[in-house]
C-alpha cells in the first residue's frame, strides 16, 4: 500500500493507553509492520522520549525519520500515507465528504460522550448509575442517529473505516469493562441501556471490538486494574 518501499516506522506507545491505541489499529488495518518502544506512563518520561515528543504523551511514531504525534493526527498521518479502505482520499469522488462525514462524527463521540464516561468511573454508588444513563442518553442523541447506515462500520462500509480508528479502543472500554466483575467499574445498566436504547450504536459498537485489528492488544484484566489503581491514586491526592 502507498509507498513503494515500506517505510520504517517506530511506535512510542503505551498498551493501556486508549489513545495510543489508536496508532495500532491504524498500522494493523493498514498491515504495516513497526517496531515498538513502551513507554512508562507512570514514571517521568526519560530526556530521551522527551527528545521525541517534548509533551510527554503517548502515541507518537517516528517514519523514515519524521516524528509525528498526537492520536488523531497519527492515525490520520497514517491513512493519508497509504490510502486504504480506511478512507477516500479528498480528490476521490465522494472523499472529501466521507471525510467530513467521519471528522464529525468522531467530533461528536468526544466532545458529547466520551467525557461522560470517564465521569463514571470515577462516581461512586447511586452517582454512578445517574452518570451511566446520562451516558446512553447522549448516546442516543448525538451518536445513534449517525450511525443509522452502519453495515456493520461507519457509511455502510463493510471493512474499518477511519471512524472505527478513532473510536476503537474507546468502545472496547464500553463494552467490556462492565462486564469485568472482579474489578467493578462500570454498571451493567451502561449496556443494557445502550442495548435497548441505542440499538443502531450498540450492533456497530460490537462488531468494532470484534475486530482483531482493534482488541489485539487489549488486555481486559490489565485494563480494569490499572484504571482502578488510577483513579484509587488520584481520589487519595484529591483528600
Amino acid at each position: 500500500m502507498g509507498s513503494v518501499s515500506a517505510p520504517k516506522i517506530i511506535l512510542y506507545t503505551n498498551h493501556r493507553c486508549p489513545w495510543a491505541h489508536r496508532a495500532h489499529i491504524a498500522l494493523a488495518e493498514l498491515g504495516l509492520e513497526y517496531t515498538e518502544e513502551i513507554i512508562d506512563l507512570s514514571v517521568p518520561r526519560t530526556p530521551e522520549y522527551l527528545k521525541v515528543n517534548p509533551r510527554g504523551l503517548v502515541p507518537s511514531i517516528n517514519y523514515n525519520g519524521s516524528i509525528v504525534t498526537e492520536s488523531a493526527i497519527v492515525a490520520q498521518f497514517l491513512a493519508d500515507a497509504h490510502p486504504s479502505h480506511l478512507v477516500k482520499t479528498s480528490s476521490e469522488e465522494g472523499g472529501a465528504l466521507q471525510r467530513a462525514r467521519i471528522a464529525y462524527f468522531v467530533d461528536a463521540y468526544f466532545s458529547k460522550v466520551n467525557g461522560g464516561f470517564w465521569g463514571i468511573l470515577f462516581a461512586e454508588g447511586e452517582e454512578k448509575e445517574k452518570l451511566a444513563e446520562a451516558f446512553v442518553d447522549n448516546v442516543v442523541k448525538e451518536v445513534e442517529p449517525l450511525l443509522h447506515d452502519a453495515a456493520p462500520f461507519f457509511g455502510g462500509s463493510k471493512k474499518l473505516t477511519l471512524a472505527e480508528v478513532q473510536t476503537g479502543s474507546f468502545l472496547l472500554r464500553v463494552i467490556h469493562l462492565p462486564k469485568y466483575e472482579e474489578v467493578p467499574l462500570l454498571p451493567k445498566s451502561l449496556l443494557t441501556g445502550l442495548e435497548s436504547k441505542a440499538p443502531a450504536f450498540w450492533k456497530w459498537a460490537n462488531a468494532v471490538v470484534a475486530e482483531k485489528s482493534v482488541n489485539y492488544i487489549f488486555d481486559v484484566e490489565a485494563i480494569a486494574k490499572g484504571t482502578a489503581a488510577m483513579i484509587a491514586k488520584r481520589k487519595a491526592a484529591a483528600k
